[in-house]
This record gives C-alpha cells, structure tokens and sequence, in this order.
C-alpha cells in the first residue's frame, strides 16, 4: 500500500492581518485570538511531525510577522530539518526583518499580487499602498538575499490581467509565481459572484500549459533559482487538479512527451494534495486537509499531530479514488486529479462529491 507522508503543511501561526483582503480564506481579523496555539504548543507539534517526516513547512496567516515569536519558530523548525518558508503580504518586510528571517532558516518567502496594477491590487487588498508596499518588502527581501515567489488568487476581476501579472512578477526578480484558483470559503464565500467560469478557468490551466511548454522549450528547468528571465520562471497551479488532465490532454493532442521531472511537475505530482501529501493547521490547532476545506480531522492539543494524520477518517477518505462520487468516481483522471475536494465540499456540502468547476465528462458518465 502506499505510503502517505506530509511533504508540505501550511501553518496558520496567526488568524490576525494588517489588511482585509476581499477572498482572505481566514476571514482575518485584526486582533489576535487568545486562544492561538502558544510557542511552547508549536514547537511540541513540530517534534511530533519531526518523528515521522521532514516537510516543507509553509508558516502563514493571516499574516505571520505579526507574532514576534515567528523568527524563534522558524529557527527551532530549520533545526529539526525542515525547508522553511513564509507565507507573507510583505508589507512588513523591511532589509531589518528580511535579515532576522534569514537568519531564522527561512528559504523563500511568497508575495500575493493580484493585479497588475496599483489600484486594482489596492482595491483586492482593501487598503489604500498594499501594493506598493508589498513591492518595497519583496524588494527590501531581494535585496537581503531572501529569495520570493509571487501568489495569484484567480477571480473574475483578474483572470484577464494574469499575463500582465506574471510578466511583472519576471520584471521584479520572482523565483516562481504560483496561480490560485479561488476556493469560496472563508471571506471567499462572499465572492462566489467573483468566480470564474468552468471554462474560463479551462482557459486559465491552458494558458499555464502553455507558459511550462514554453519555459522547457527554452530549456530552462524551473529549478527555484531562476530570477525571473524570460519564462524560466517555475509556475505552479494550486487549487487546479485538473491542471494534470490538461497537461495529459494537451500533450498527447501535440505529440509531446512530457518529461515530468523537467518540467517542476515532479513537486506537485498526485492532483489534490488535501489529506495525502499536505496539510493545513490552524492557529487555534485545528487539523485539515487544506486551508480551504473546513472539515476537520483533528486538533493538535487533544491528539498528536502524527495520530491524526496517520488515522483520521477524513484523510483516510482523501487517500481512496475509490470512494470518491459523482463524475469525479468514474473518471478516468480520478488518481492523477481527484477534482478539489473544498470546492466539491463547498457546492455539496460532501468533500467527496463532483468537482463543481470541471468540464470534462469522463467517457463513463451520463448526466
């Protein structure tokens, strides 16, 4: 049987945000929750998750500089031999904390940029100079040696504008820029009207299709280390498991083997990571499959972290193609993509269900 191990978790050290972005996943708040997992909390998990796997740990937000100990918890994660990176808006990045995260193992840090555009970046973010500070602490990293990739959440406001957005990710020195389809939770339930289509979003793994087919035509494997020339760049779709079954549609349609490993896809392999290769844990402790679907598996104080990934009915769920409903059941993709399970989780209320934003019909299926 196959082994599963967390190779990446996402930790929501704080639910607090110096902004208020429209499609926040955490609906951040701008006071901090006494109940937040303590630093003594955090670094027992993290010997816990040390015992049985050496992941890369994602820390986040809201946003995670507000807590003062997220330097001490870097270094004590570093030091037990995980790749640390953080999750940030950069807008309190200055070459002061760029060095002191540095210092504190911290590999990469993300950038969201939503637009292209100032005032269109702003409006997303809810606060007037986001965008212009989020350039000044990318830079401000930059400058320091730390390394950052630029994070996209896809809606109906920018869909169009992504080439823009990654052509100014490659101008200002992005290692990666990754695209987020929009999953409606959180804040993001708010913005179902903000949604793109299924076939807009067809549209938008084809369009990363195309870049990655670009990229190895220039022969430049996105090895992390690029800075951006050309379209060296390593992209990433994240929330888009089809993004599999396009690649899989699109190369046999032009004769094209793909050479996984070459193109970065060796990083993202397996569609929807939730429950088999990743992990989300919230700041109060919460165990979930992502950061997107809010059914839970476990809390880090009541059991151990390596219990609850090991036999949670959840993640067991996550692990079997078998169980899963609907056309994503009788899909032949259903291994390689397995459909999102928050958002068949947010349309059915069942995380097991059709991934609602797919236009393919599997060969088995009837409506």
């Amino acid at each position: 049987m196959k082994e599963f191990i967390p190779r990446l978790i996402a930790w929501e050290l704080t639910g607090s945000c110096n902004l208020k972005c429209v499609h926040c996943r955490a609906s951040a708040v701008s006071e901090r929750d006494p109940n937040e997992l303590t630093t003594e909390e955090i670094k027992n998990t993290i010997d816990n998750i040390a015992s049985f796997a050496s992941p890369i740990l994602i820390l986040t937000g809201g946003e995670p500089l507000i807590r003062d100990d997220v330097y001490e918890i870097s270094k004590y994660a570093t030091d037990k031999g995980f790749r640390v990176v953080l999750g940030t808006n950069a807008t309190l990045i200055t070459s002061e904390v760029a060095r002191k995260l540095l210092d504190a193992g911290i590999k990469r840090i993300s950038v969201s940029i939503d637009a292209s555009t100032p005032e269109a970046h702003d409006e997303f973010r809810g606060i007037p100079g986001a965008f212009k500070e989020s350039l000044k602490g990318a830079k401000a990293a930059q400058a320091e040696g730390l390394a950052f990739q630029v994070n996209t959440t896809v809606t109906k406001r920018n869909f169009e504008d992504l080439q823009a957005i990654h052509d100014l990710a490659v101008e200002i020195g992005a290692v990666a820029h990754h695209i987020f389809l929009l999953v409606p939770t959180g804040r993001g339930e708010d913005l179902k009207s903000e949604e793109i289509s299924p076939e807009e979003y067809e549209g938008v793994l084809n369009w990363m299709y195309d870049m990655q087919k670009k990229m190895m035509a220039n022969g430049k494997p996105p090895s992390g280390h690029s800075h951006g020339h050309g379209s060296g760049m390593f992209m990433k779709a994240t929330c888009a498991p089809h993004f599999f079954r396009v690649m899989d549609q699109r190369s046999k349609e032009e004769g094209i083997d793909l050479e996984m490993e070459k193109a970065g896809f060796n990083a993202m392999t397996g569609g929807c990571l939730g429950g088999t290769g990743f992990s989300f844990i919230s700041s109060t402790g919460n165990v979930y499959p992502c950061g997107y679907l809010p059914a839970k598996a476990g809390n880090v104080r009541e059991k151990s972290f390596k219990e609850i990934w090991e036999n949670s009915e959840l993640f067991l769920d996550l692990r079997n193609p078998g169980k899963l409903k609907g056309k994503c059941g009788r899909c032949k993709y259903k291994v390689t993509c397995g459909g999102c399970r928050a958002r068949a989780y947010a349309k059915h209320g069942d995380y097991l269900e059709a991934e609602p934003y797919c236009v393919y019909k599997p060969t088995a299926w009837k409506e």
